[in-house]
């Protein structure tokens, strides 16, 4: 049990800044930043520009990578000096798009708070976290003596649609890049009284199918029986990548699994289980491998999933044909060692091995996958959140492993040569990516403490240990 530390002087920082952080939280958030909807161009740039400001009235070096996608926003300030270790922070200012817009009980880029809890596309994922790290750079900017460690930060404005533009920028920009530390500031934990740091996130390999079977629709009535229907093709093909246990039938597929090791088994928070899960969610966790349990199968575990299916005419009514094609997505999400072009090759191999006689099968455009990371328990970076969370809440803080993909962080990992950190105040209510998405101010002002508290150990700032 961590003893919960005397962060009166970083409490009481948070609040002379509290106001204003809520007004730059909302104009924040009024921005449509979606960078996958061509649309929002002009207001991903503002946001991008915005941040710029906000950082250089924070004391930092603020440039804009400009490039074939949207800005990256990259900040240093070095003034602790070469004595003193430098820590990247990694976030993002693009958000998802708001469809279903019916089902958002508020505009989705117009901020209402209701409570503590604030509801706008990006409240959390990733505005929110993205918020309270620049909002406590900022206040430790302006304090007796600076920041305590060097700090760059990285602020993505392609993360939901692939991260493009910084993946280019990459290699020009490796010597900006370079840190001792990284944190990436944009995941989350299960239980806000349960804290936890995590380890690692999965990569991901993804696919589109498309099932072929003639030039046009044609008549059911007259075609039906003779010509191989796509939609029975990719349906059969789709049905045989699992079997009953849940197991991907992939061959090759576990080649490079390996079982988690004891040691950071014993070190994970057990999580939600199938009871709360199904509360929350309104679906029963039955999905998985069965030969694993719910906690594993979410995090430690290799997936395939199948993201969406059309075909023919599913309207109201009865169109009675034969679609002359049928499509699906698919994704996998991969764990350590697992590449994701091997991935992707083995399941396109194995699709067209199913595929029957009377239809074709093709692969357009290949998404670019990510490899899964890991981060060192051991870490100094890793210890310092662990300790600032213990301090935040009293208790001994524990690790977890995303279910979820971030596919710039190895990409980011091998340019930086970092010790690296994955955390946020993130919760899985918040909806992100869903309508009605949220984040609480309480969290808002935890992240502001846990930033500022890190950045503190990680400059020699040592006391309550945990």
């Amino acid at each position: 049990m961590s003893r919960p530390s005397d962060l009166s002087h970083l409490n009481r920082l948070y609040e002379m800044f509290s106001k204003q952080i809520l007004e730059d939280y909302f104009a924040f958030l009024r921005f449509k930043s979606i960078s996958s909807e061509p649309e929002f161009s002009s207001q991903v740039n503002d946001c991008a520009i915005w941040l710029k400001q906000y950082l250089e009235e924070s004391c930092f070096q603020v440039e804009l990578w400009e490039g074939d996608g949207f800005p990256v926003v990259f900040g240093r300030n070095m003034q602790a000096g070469p004595d003193k270790p430098t820590v990247l922070l990694y976030g993002h200012y693009d958000v998802q798009p708001v469809d279903p817009l019916e089902l958002w009980t508020s505009p989705p880029f117009e901020p209402v708070q209701k409570g503590d809890v604030v509801f706008a596309r990006g409240a959390q994922d990733n505005k929110g976290q993205t918020m309270y790290v620049i909002a406590a750079l900022r206040a430790m900017a302006a304090e007796p003596g600076g920041l305590p460690v060097n700090v760059k930060i990285c602020l993505d404005g392609e993360e939901e649609s692939g991260s493009f533009n910084l993946k280019q920028q990459l290699k020009a920009k490796q010597g900006d890049l370079s840190a001792d530390y990284m944190a990436i500031v944009d995941l989350g934990m299960f239980d806000e009284n349960h804290p936890t740091v995590s380890l690692g996130v999965r990569g991901m390999s993804a696919i589109t199918v498309v099932v072929t079977g003639s030039d046009t629709d044609l008549h059911s009535g007259v075609h039906g029986g003779i010509v191989y229907n796509p939609n029975h093709a990719l349906v059969e093909i789709l049905a045989s990548l699992r079997d009953k246990s849940g197991r991907i039938t992939v061959p090759g597929f576990y080649d490079e699994v390996t079982e988690l090791s004891e040691d950071i088994r014993s070190r994970l928070w057990s999580g939600i289980d199938a009871a709360t899960y199904e509360q929350v969610f309104g679906a029963r966790a039955t999905g998985g491998e069965k030969a694993y349990p719910l906690t594993e199968s979410a995090s430690t575990r290799p997936t395939l999933e199948i993201n969406g299916i059309a075909g023919g005419y599913a309207g109201d009514g009865f169109k009675t044909v034969i679609p002359a094609k049928a499509v699906a997505k698919i994704s996998c999400r991969l764990v350590p060692n697992q590449d994701p072009d091997r991935i992707r090759q083995l399941l396109i191999d194995y699709i067209r091995e199913l595929t029957p006689d009377g239809v074709t099968v093709d692969f357009p455009a290949p998404v670019k996958g990510g490899k899964p990371v890991r981060s060192n328990p051991d870490s100094k970076i890793v210890k310092a959140v662990v300790q600032a969370y213990g301090e935040i809440s009293g208790v001994q803080a524990g690790y977890h492993l995303e279910g979820g993909s971030v596919p710039i962080i190895a990409d980011m990992l091998d340019t930086t040569g970092a010790e690296l950190v994955m955390m946020g105040w993130g919760l899985i209510g918040d909806n992100m990516h869903a309508p009605n998405e949220s984040f609480s101010l309480q969290r808002m002002q935890k992240g502001f403490i846990t930033i500022a508290r890190m950045l503190e150990i990680m400059g020699g700032d040592t006391a309550a240990e945990t």
